[in-house]
């Protein structure tokens, strides 16, 4: 697909050109957010099989619903929102199934870009080996607002909406993680990371979560191909 053919283009155009039978439309508007909604999943998942799974997954319901969108989030929004919906499906299935939290150190490494695994510091790699741990112990909701508001560093409100919950909720569910994080975290606190941002939003450097590796191209374009692409993050 010729990559400027949608340069004019907004996330709701796109939309409304897949509803209207265009064939490129929807490829090209995963395009545009497959990492995002890639980096979510992999935080909230812990493992890139699951998370690449949840988000072919999402990209497949927002293909067939797009009809049902009525503008009253952005595109982006509601995007995000079917994909953490698929990530608690996944986490509650896993749930019913007595699936225990991931902690094998070999799949922990999984969740590390691999240009780190290679050259990073190892205490930078063992500072993330050990947050995933923390995380896979939360319940999915608190787990969930955790990886929006303190790892991904989308502001509140925006949280809010893409978990179809209040703002308050989401403060609560953020401020309930954090705290059961502590003890678990404690002794990573004043630990050195130049690769970790600080948004200055919705949280205070004592409580916040340790932000983890960002997303990488993937190189896929249509709904179908997610799951290959989310094998590199």
């Amino acid at each position: 697909m010729d990559d400027t053919r949608f340069a004019d283009s907004t996330d709701q155009d796109l939309l409304a050109s897949h509803v209207a039978g265009e064939p490129d439309a929807f490829g090209e508007l995963a395009r545009r957010h497959r990492d995002r909604l890639w980096a979510v999943a992999l935080r909230t998942l812990g493992d890139r099989e699951e998370a690449a799974d949840a988000v072919q997954d999402a990209l497949v319901s927002a293909f067939r619903a797009a009809h049902t969108f009525r503008g009253q989030s952005a595109v982006t929004t509601w995007l995000h929102r079917i994909t953490v919906n698929a990530c608690l499906d996944r986490i509650r299935k896993a749930s019913s199934r007595k699936t225990s939290p991931v902690n094998d150190p070999e799949r922990l490494d999984q969740l590390l870009e691999p240009h780190e695994s290679a050259e990073a510091p190892a205490e930078r790699q063992d500072l993330h080996r050990e947050l995933f741990a923390a995380l896979a112990t939360l319940p999915a909701a608190q787990r969930a607002a955790l990886v929006l508001v303190d790892m991904q560093g989308y502001p509140v409100a925006e949280a809010g909406r893409i978990l179809d919950v209040p703002v308050g909720t989401v403060k609560s569910r953020c401020a309930r993680g954090r705290a059961r994080l502590a003890p678990l975290l404690t002794h990573l606190r004043g630990t050195g990371d130049s690769g970790e941002r600080d948004t200055g939003r919705n949280r205070t450097a004592r409580t916040s979560v340790p932000p983890a590796a960002g997303p990488r191209d993937a190189g896929t374009s249509d709904p179908a191909g997610v799951k290959g692409g989310g094998g590199r993050t």
